[in-house]
């Protein structure tokens, strides 16, 4: 009977293992270090990244006197002015070239992401002979520098007549080994081979399991291909500047530089050419802005299990 009545304070359980008798949490945890290196590299890295971008802001408000007098990072009271002046210069040549380089991304980057989204899919789903040789091809053109390739590519459209066209910038960048390799990598993981086949054996066609099926599964990686390649085109500068001679076909990044070049003897001119830069980076914010909600998981992508 006496130990049924033990008091409730004299049954005390055993201390569990690993635990600190006369503690109820086990040995005392240690304090969460921050880690300060990780963190100091990555805010070096946003700092040199953003610290250009800073200044071409600040000093897009400066005018040509205060662009050289003034601090650097300490805003000036011309930002008004040099839009003026950007819009009045050769009657309005820049937006004529803003217009360009949004033609040359925008059409070359939606032709470009259509060949990479049929390509990828063919090379993940379809099996046939020489299939990993051409794939090892598209590889080698990834690495590929495009140095390398614009003196080719202009001399094939001199000869094909098609040189100071819009075709001739806009033809070597519909193919983008890159944005292959890609779509191929999204297709195979998004795309299970059960809802081909069951779409093969409901009688759809290959194109048509192509559209309905595959393109809405592999859309956040097409998007992907599509803003890469925009950026790209936005941004290239050599291609056109060896393809190009007449300048109302010039995108925004030649033109910019034949104002540079010409700011050596016309000072005023830089003005201009910061103003314009900073303009010319507003469409990719916007873009990225309004595309970034298509990066999400696709629901279909764990409809079937393999």
């Amino acid at each position: 009977m006496s130990a049924l009545t033990t008091p409730a304070a004299d049954r005390k359980s055993a201390p569990a293992a690993g635990s600190t008798p006369g503690t109820s949490h086990g040995p005392p945890r240690r304090p969460r270090r921050t880690a300060l290196l990780p963190t100091a590299v990555l805010l070096l890295g946003a700092l040199y990244c953003l610290l250009p971008v800073a200044w071409v802001l600040m000093a897009s408000t400066k005018s040509g006197g205060e662009l050289f007098s003034t601090f650097t990072f300490l805003p000036g009271s011309g930002f008004a002015d040099n839009v003026a002046d950007l819009d009045a210069y050769r009657d309005g040549i820049y937006w004529r070239w803003m217009a360009n380089s949004a033609l040359y991304a925008g059409l070359g980057a939606l032709l470009s992401t259509v060949v990479s989204a049929v390509s990828g899919y063919a090379l993940a789903v379809y099996r046939f002979r020489g299939r990993e040789a051409v794939f090892n091809v598209l590889l080698a053109g990834v690495l590929m520098p495009p140095v390398i390739l614009a003196i080719p590519q202009y001399l094939l459209m001199a000869e094909a007549d098609m040189a100071d066209t819009y075709l001739s910038v806009l033809l070597p960048l519909i193919l983008s080994p890159y944005g292959v390799y890609l779509s191929r990598i999204y297709a195979e993981a998004a795309v299970p081979t059960e809802l081909v086949e069951a779409g093969r054996m409901d009688g759809a066609g290959e194109w048509r399991i192509f559209v309905r099926i595959a393109v809405p599964m592999m859309s956040p990686g097409l998007v992907t291909v599509f803003l890469f390649q925009f950026v790209a085109i936005w941004n290239n500068f050599l291609l056109p500047y060896i393809m190009l001679g007449d300048d109302a076909k010039f995108p925004m990044t030649v033109g910019l530089f034949t104002l540079l070049a010409q700011g050596s003897n016309t000072p005023v001119l830089y003005t201009l050419v910061i103003t314009g830069a900073l303009l010319a980076i507003v469409p990719l914010i916007a873009l990225f802005l309004v595309i970034q909600r298509f990066w999400s998981l696709d629901l279909l992508s764990g409809a079937v299990k393999s």
